[in-house]
């Protein structure tokens, strides 16, 4: 049997428990999490995340 490409989105406004969702679902899956704070995160070190620049950079990683 072939693989398949597991892949839950999660989505909705800020503040409202998405993250702690999807600790949860990896946990009772074994889907790796990834989560938009990774990207913002490795941008940040390299452009101001409110700039055009790196917002457009996280986008891409999206």
């Amino acid at each position: 049997m072939g693989k398949y490409m597991k892949f839950v989105l999660i989505f909705g406004p800020q503040v409202v428990g998405k993250m702690t969702v999807g600790l949860q679902l990896s946990k009772i899956t074994g889907l790796k999490l990834f989560h938009n704070h990774l990207t913002i995160d490795l941008i940040s070190h390299f452009f101001d995340y409110g700039t055009k620049e790196g917002k457009r950079l996280v986008s891409l990683f999206l």
